[in-house]
């Protein structure tokens, strides 16, 4: 019965809602795992973020450079880097050509945290591969990015 047994409902208006519905649901059951993997480092899915951004970036970002790339474009980002700049995960310094922008960079600590996580990675990924093969996880993934196509600028209306 799938979504219908998750959320104890019969019926959905039709096929495009229930898919809604059932992928709004799937993204909390997956952040929840995600939260669970990270709180062995005491970190949060934005922080976790912010350090594989500011490690494959190879140079230091600004905290706009920063927001552009992340998954959850809400998130306030100063305020993130600040509670990691006093983890000590991260390194924030004036930017040397323009004095309103500040230069962040990943820190050893930051870099340690994710080695420690690359090194169990496999844990993360055992929440999809153990019920998807890694064409099924293909295919999804190939559906969920034609489902967003030409429909990121496009606004609900009603």
């Amino acid at each position: 019965m799938g979504i219908e047994k998750d959320i104890q409902q019969n019926s959905f208006r039709n096929a495009f809602q229930k898919v809604m519905i059932n992928v709004l649901y799937t993204h909390t059951w997956l952040a929840e795992h995600v939260k669970q993997f990270l709180a062995k480092e005491d970190i949060t899915p934005q922080q976790y973020n912010i350090l594989r951004i500011l490690r494959g970036s190879k140079e230091p970002l600004s905290t706009l450079q920063i927001r552009a790339r992340m998954l959850d474009k809400m998130s306030d980002t100063s305020r993130i880097v600040d509670r990691m700049v006093s983890k000590q995960l991260v390194c924030k310094k004036a930017n040397p050509l323009d004095k309103r922008l500040v230069d962040v960079t990943i820190a050893a600590q930051g870099l340690a945290v994710l080695e420690r996580l690359d090194a169990i990675n496999h844990e993360l990924d055992s929440v999809v591969s153990n019920q998807l093969s890694e064409q099924e996880c293909e295919q999804l993934s190939s559906l969920l990015d034609k489902m967003r196509g030409n429909n990121t600028k496009r606004r609900l209306v009603s």
